[in-house]
């Protein structure tokens, strides 16, 4: 099966994910899908991501989903906003918090991927991946 966007399909197994409460979801490994995890991690949205490598795949990480207390889900929202289609770009004072801080813009720039915050401060735009909330 041929795959267009692979970050979109990322994104919509973590929403299945979480909707059903799983503890942990696979996707395929790249090199950008583990920028976009580590900054999943260090913004609290995910507990852990493993690489798991077998023999007869090219390498899947595993994501551990992370939930309150009372089981309610910490992403609520996680969306892909630039598309193959349509790609959308920030310059650095268009920058905006989503939804007033709570959630998290995920943006490919110059320097590599970044959240919105370290966008602010570094002073650089580029494209906007997707919005975690």
């Amino acid at each position: 099966m041929c795959m267009t966007d692979p970050i979109s399909d990322m994104f919509t197994r973590v929403r299945n994910a979480c909707a059903i409460k799983r503890e942990s979801v696979d996707v395929p490994a790249s090199k950008m899908k583990l920028a976009i995890l580590k900054i999943l991690k260090e913004e609290g949205f995910i507990k852990e991501y493993k690489n798991i490598s077998t023999a007869q795949s090219q390498g899947l990480f595993r994501i551990y989903l992370k939930y309150g207390p009372l089981k309610q889900q910490v992403i609520n929202k996680i969306d892909r906003v630039s598309k193959s289609s349509i790609r959308i770009y920030k310059k650095s004072g268009e920058i905006s918090r989503i939804f007033g801080g709570i959630g998290l813009g995920i943006y490919s720039t110059s320097k590599g991927i970044m959240s919105d915050n370290e966008c602010r401060k570094l002073k650089i735009g580029g494209e906007l991946i997707g919005i975690v909330s």
